[in-house]
């Protein structure tokens, strides 16, 4: 917490293991009054129970508060373009190191070295080979499957930096065609041939789920719905005859935590958007026992003019992402 921006100085308070840590709080913030706390939904139920039983009165979250929080301050955000950025530059850096053979499990542990040589504070991170992406968190998963050159690899990692999140995540092949699909086709028969329509199929919903995107992005603007936006993605995958394989919400606020309000599903017809809200915009496709892709990015909602990626440049190519 000593590496977040500040104002003014701050005071360090040395504190003992044989004294109240409770009271040591109170003494030092609030020592001639009552204090009242506001904490989160997830605040941990001892911690609360040690405020209240030392002289502070503890209530839950506002709505206030939740509002203030969904618009981001010019600070929060260039936070939020940090961390963001570069968590999508660590996966793009890690990707050159991986080859067949290492397990899903391996990879994790790449990307965790990779992200923590930047100083990122590890949240979450999936790694999903082939039908395992099929359900969009990997379900029951193991992290045993291996990596081919036909595996279509999933990735969406969280991390914390200064105190905010990134959520983003990329699907991606992890070396480039060695010919064409259709001099490959002339020269398969059998399994090959099924394989190659497999791999086809594969180039074909990575480009829907980024197109999905590009046009749920075109809805991050003031006064639109949190529903239009989910909508507008949803629209271009069943259009290109996926209906019901987008399984999930577009996406959610992001800040300090990596999920907050607003919420982008269809439903979600009463919240308007607002300048200075951070949403993330993540489609997919999972066609189960087979594969999954989703892209997911980082959007800020402008006064003017269309929304702005702040978590860097966006996929370009399952080679490119």
């Amino acid at each position: 917490m000593l590496g977040i921006p500040s104002q003014g100085e701050l005071d360090i308070v040395v504190w003992e293991e044989h004294w109240n840590p409770y009271r040591t709080l109170k003494q030092n913030l609030f020592p001639e009054k009552n204090a009242t706390l506001m904490v989160d939904e997830e605040i941990r139920d001892f911690l609360v129970r040690g405020l209240d039983a030392n002289g502070f009165k503890t209530v839950g979250l506002g709505g206030e508060v939740e509002a203030v929080r969904q618009v981001k301050t010019p600070a929060e955000v260039e936070l939020l373009r940090a961390v963001n950025t570069g968590t999508i530059e660590g996966i793009r850096a890690m990707r050159s190191c991986l080859e067949p053979g290492l397990t899903e499990n391996q990879v994790i542990k790449i990307l965790d070295n990779t992200l923590k040589t930047i100083g990122f504070d590890l949240f979450f991170d999936i790694v999903l080979f082939e039908g395992n992406a099929a359900l969009p968190h990997g379900g029951f998963a193991t992290g045993d499957k291996v990596l081919t050159h036909e595996t279509m690899v999933l990735i969406d990692a969280g991390y914390h930096y200064l105190g905010y999140s990134s959520d983003v995540c990329r699907s991606f092949f992890i070396d480039p065609p060695k010919k064409s699909l259709l001099q490959g086709l002339l020269h398969l028969s059998g399994p090959e041939i099924q394989k190659s329509k497999l791999h086809a199929e594969k180039l074909k919903v990575w480009d829907i789920v980024l197109e999905a995107q590009t046009q749920a992005g075109k809805m991050f603007v003031p006064n639109a719905t949190a529903a239009s936006v989910d909508l507008a993605a949803r629209e271009v995958i069943d259009d290109a005859g996926y209906k019901g394989t987008f399984t999930h919400r577009l996406g959610h606020g992001i800040g300090i935590k990596a999920h907050e309000s607003p919420y982008l599903n269809k439903g979600n017809h009463e919240t308007l958007l607002r300048a200075g809200m951070v949403f993330t915009a993540e489609p997919g496709i999972y066609l189960e026992n087979r594969f999954g892709v989703r892209h997911e990015d980082i959007y800020l909602v402008k006064e003017d003019g269309p929304a702005e990626v702040i978590s860097g440049k966006r996929a370009v190519s399952p080679w490119e992402p």
